[in-house]
């Protein structure tokens, strides 16, 4: 596999103004503060008001620049990672690049959606748009807004979800940046396709139907069905990121997974023999943020000093598919 010469210059992140802890959705929900803390581990979350999820992109993607000291016009395209975009058409990137004004008019843009991998498929797939020239500077958004299709009487799933943005600046490093994606890998196995689910909202059931169907547009998973499968198939899934570029998970300063759940980390930990303080962790004060989970755990481990310049990190998660993506990045 080549190697290519990627540098993520910046992040940003953006969480919503409405602030749930644990004991504010039991209430709502029903159950008690200390059921919701063993289930799901997640103590705080975020839900929108009135926040919308190209705003939310936006804000984000203004920290990223700000932190990079670059403006909009430093940027040669705009790609928003997410599983659920704001509206039908257009796609959300061009609703981000609407926020930034007329400075931006111009600036392509266009989503990329595999779901809760949205992130990792995007930063893969541009990266070979950077390497090869195409673009010089990209600005790679992720914005979700799980909450709206949540269904509130499964107690497993909707104490899960919070909302929120990151995004991420990438461009081509220099000789002396030693930053690199070193390896990139994703798999899909449809059989798990029902394992995770929205069956409405697309070409199949029209929002028409709601009223007499309305089960056919929330979201449905079976999470202990993920958990087995992706237990069986990530073994050799990491086999497949290493072996080609000669590495292993011990030679990983730090793990970023998608944060599913707090109770599925710790299993696959475990299970993948990850050190328990190589391991980034941030579901339990903001929930599980589909695709924006890990771009804004990897700007938390770089704000919080535990991902520095050199280092060696693994971006890890599963997606609706069932899906597996990797990738393993010099920062």
């Amino acid at each position: 596999m080549k190697q290519r010469s990627i540098k993520i210059r910046a992040t940003g992140k953006y969480l919503p103004k409405r602030k749930i802890t644990a004991q504010e959705l039991a209430e709502k929900i029903g159950v008690s503060p200390g059921w919701i803390e063993k289930k799901s581990g997640v103590m705080v979350r975020y839900f929108v008001e009135d926040e919308t999820a190209s705003q939310m992109g936006f804000y984000a993607a203004k920290e990223a620049l700000a932190i990079a000291d670059l403006s909009i016009q430093d940027i040669d395209c705009i790609v928003c990672a997410s599983t659920v975009p704001e509206q039908g058409i257009p796609c959300t990137a061009v609703l981000i690049q609407r926020h930034f004004g007329s400075e931006a008019a111009g600036i392509p843009g266009f989503d990329i959606n595999a779901t809760c991998l949205s992130f990792i498929v995007a930063l893969d797939t541009i990266s070979y748009l950077i390497d090869a020239g195409r673009y010089h500077r990209v600005l790679l958004i992720s914005s979700e807004i799980a909450t709206l299709a949540l269904d509130w009487s499964n107690y497993e799933s909707c104490t899960l979800f919070g909302d929120g943005a990151a995004a991420v600046i990438i461009e081509k490093s220099s000789p002396n940046d030693l930053a690199a994606i070193v390896s990139s890998r994703i798999e899909t196995y449809s059989e798990g396709a029902d394992l995770s689910r929205c069956l409405g909202g697309g070409s199949k059931h029209h929002p028409r139907e709601y009223a007499d169907h309305p089960e056919r547009f929330v979201f449905e998973m079976d999470g202990q069905g993920i958990y087995r499968m992706a237990s069986k198939l990530l073994p050799g899934f990491l086999q497949r990121l290493f072996e080609p570029v000669g590495l292993s998970m011990g030679e990983m300063q730090l793990v970023i997974p998608h944060q599913a759940s707090l109770m599925a980390m710790r299993l696959l930990r475990k299970q993948l023999e990850i050190p328990e303080d190589s391991l980034m962790a941030i579901a339990h004060n903001h929930g599980n943020t589909i695709a924006a989970s890990i771009p804004m755990a990897l700007h938390e481990a770089i704000r919080q000093g535990r991902l520095k310049r050199g280092d060696r990190t693994l971006l890890l998660g599963t997606a609706a598919g069932l899906s597996l993506g990797g990738i393993v990045l010099e920062y």
